[in-house]
């Protein structure tokens, strides 16, 4: 009957808590530092490939933040809310008043007329229509008009005995200026952050998302680099995986385990230590074991190829099926390159091009496609100039692909 109530404890979807957080402490001890600070010279960008856990370790952080007396706002920053100032505003007031819409700002007695003779207490609150009408008094730029919410806000902060407020997007990485309609929603949130912090606000940025996030925060204001602390979220060593591995199965009290230690192995150099490819591989194989369990099974393999097929479908293929046949050459050709996994340069895949393709490509086609492809989230260019593929093992998948269509 405890078989029959039993639930795979693996979780491989887009932001879902894992069973078991493994690793991350330095991470966490690094926000901790920055919620110590009396004045917020530093914020937090914390950002890496999909599928390192950002998202997960960004909803665990919020219940540290708590406990020390912040509060926490925020929710996913979607492309809609950084078309313009105006709609980025109202996203950051919409925000706040969720936890200050209790806060009374003025209280009044009001005397009962005709039938209802008794007096009432009407409160004036600091909801998002006392904000908002606020902000459309106030003269001058989007900026200032924000800039004076934020400071009216911040004294009745104080007084609900709060450390501050923490302000966390994910997703961050749809921030952007657009130019050509003279709209500059990311270097309007660097802005007035960064003024209100020097006024001594405690107002923190917390902001995840993909490697193209810092770049692009920096190309908007110079000061960004030194407002961030940067916190890059790698692949697990090889013990926190194999603790993403067994804590799970141990805590869940699986019915079925590992059978050795090679398989742990196994699926630690399957998953080369990405915790969304460890949720995913262990759910598949606790499943494969169950299911040999109820018929009665004695030996077990891994069916590890067909779980990568899954694993191909699900998860990278859509980004693939983005991408132009030209695009896809240039992939290719960086998926054959030696430091593949780790950088390259556009002069790499030019050369490389030469001895892959009948038609090479050039210094400019290189250059060019690589900045679409940057601006899809494939590949992304990192301050010293190299790019990287902003999928992890990405480039395995290319030859895998190219292994079958052979």
């Amino acid at each position: 009957m405890a078989d029959i109530a039993f639930t795979n404890p693996f979780r491989p979807g887009a932001g879902h808590m894992p069973p078991y957080l493994a690793g991350r402490q330095s991470e966490t001890g690094e926000f901790l530092k920055l919620l110590s600070q009396d004045i917020i010279l530093e914020n937090m960008v914390l950002t890496g490939l999909r599928g390192v856990g950002k998202t997960v370790l960004l909803d665990t952080l919020k219940p540290l933040a708590m406990q020390k007396g912040w509060i926490w706002v925020g929710t996913d920053l979607s492309e809609l809310a950084s078309i313009s100032e105006e709609r980025l505003a109202t996203r950051l007031i919409a925000d706040l008043a969720v936890v200050t819409s209790s806060i009374v700002l003025q209280s009044e007695e009001v005397l009962g007329v005709g039938f209802r003779p008794e007096s009432q207490c009407v409160e004036r609150t600091l909801d998002f229509e006392t904000m908002m009408k606020l902000y459309q008094q106030t003269p001058g730029l989007v900026s200032d008009k924000l800039k004076a919410v934020l400071e009216f806000v911040w004294p009745y902060i104080q007084k609900e005995q709060k450390c501050g407020v923490i302000f966390a997007y994910d997703e961050a990485q749809n921030l952007s200026d657009h130019a050509a309609k003279e709209e500059y929603p990311l270097s309007l949130l660097l802005d007035v952050f960064q003024s209100i912090q020097k006024k001594g606000i405690r107002f923190m940025l917390v902001l995840t998302g993909l490697p193209t996030l810092f770049p692009k925060l920096v190309d908007a204001r110079t000061f960004a680099e030194r407002m961030f602390r940067v916190v890059f979220l790698d692949r697990l060593n090889e013990e926190d995986s194999r603790e993403a591995i067994t804590k799970p199965i141990e805590d869940h009290q699986c019915p079925v385990r590992p059978g050795s230690g090679d398989m742990i192995k196994i699926i630690i150099e399957a998953s080369a230590g990405y915790p969304y490819f460890i949720q995913f591989i262990c759910r598949e194989f606790v499943d494969v074991l169950l299911q040999a369990r109820e018929t009665g099974a004695k030996t077990v393999s891994i069916p590890l190829s067909n779980i990568i097929r899954k694993l191909d479908t699900d998860f990278f293929a859509g980004r693939w099926a983005r991408a132009t046949d030209r695009q896809r050459e240039l992939l290719t050709v960086a998926a054959h390159l030696q430091t593949a996994e780790s950088e390259f340069m556009a002069r790499d895949i030019v050369e490389q091009s030469k001895e892959l393709l009948e038609k090479p490509f050039s210094s400019s086609q290189v250059t060019q496609m690589l900045a679409v492809l940057s601006n899809a989230g494939l590949v992304y260019k990192n301050r010293h100039g190299k790019y990287s593929f902003a999928v992890p093992l990405l480039g395995q998948f290319i030859l895998r692909q190219l292994k079958q269509s052979s």
